[in-house]
């Protein structure tokens, strides 16, 4: 499938549920894609890109920051606390604020700084104990305390069992979005992307239907 295939079926149900065209980005999700491929969609013209490691990203993306103008950087996966320093200085946006510690963290290096990346909370949804998030129930109070340490929290984060319909867990973000006063949600990936959308997706994260499968070997 296309840049330009995704591009139209995010219009096309954007359309379908009543949406504005254009009120979804579509996150580009890079991780462990080879530079060709990625050359590839930023030759086509777009900008947002997601990664999942800190390392990678490094490695990747300042030689491509200096070629094509615009390009907004997006960490997805999971920020140790000793790699926080050097994701404020790669990302426009982190999606996996999941824990006080880290939040501290942030908080404390935007003061010495004088900026921060965008944040999304990751919620823990389907309630796994081998995955990161705040628990649903602990959410509000999370909130709550980023607020206080005056981090820009701008929305929440999931990614639901595999085994679940994701419909429900869409769903259930956006609940503890809206009591919260928060517009972003960052949720939906390549199966799924639609039925986050159909819930309220402002960001969904789609890999390996642009780029093809990856290659970990």
């Amino acid at each position: 499938m296309s840049l330009q295939d995704i591009q139209s079926k995010i219009v096309a149900e954007e359309t379908r549920v009543g949406r504005s065209a254009g009120s979804t980005q579509l996150i580009a999700v890079s991780k462990v894609q080879p530079n060709e491929r990625v050359e590839a969609v930023l030759v086509q013209g777009h900008r947002i890109f997601g990664e999942n490691k800190v390392q990678e990203a490094a490695s990747k993306w300042p030689g491509f920051k200096d070629r094509f103008d615009g390009v907004e950087l997006h960490l997805l996966g999971p920020l140790q606390t000793n790699k926080t320093k050097q994701a404020m200085e790669l990302f426009d946006v982190i999606h996996s604020l999941d824990r006080l510690k880290l939040a501290k963290k942030l908080a404390t290096l935007s003061k010495e700084i004088g900026q921060c990346p965008d944040l999304f909370i990751q919620v823990n949804t389907g309630k796994e104990e081998q995955k990161a998030g705040i628990m649903p129930e602990d959410a509000d109070s999370f909130i709550a305390e980023c607020r206080d340490l005056g981090l820009p929290i701008i929305g929440l984060m999931c990614i639901p069992p595999a085994e679940e319909e994701p419909s429900l867990h869409f769903a259930l973000l956006a609940k503890i979005a809206k009591r919260n006063g928060l517009g972003g949600l960052s949720m939906g990936m390549s199966g799924d992307f639609e039925r986050a959308i159909a819930q309220g997706a402002t960001h969904v994260r789609v890999g390996s239907a642009i780029f093809g499968a990856r290659d970990y070997g």
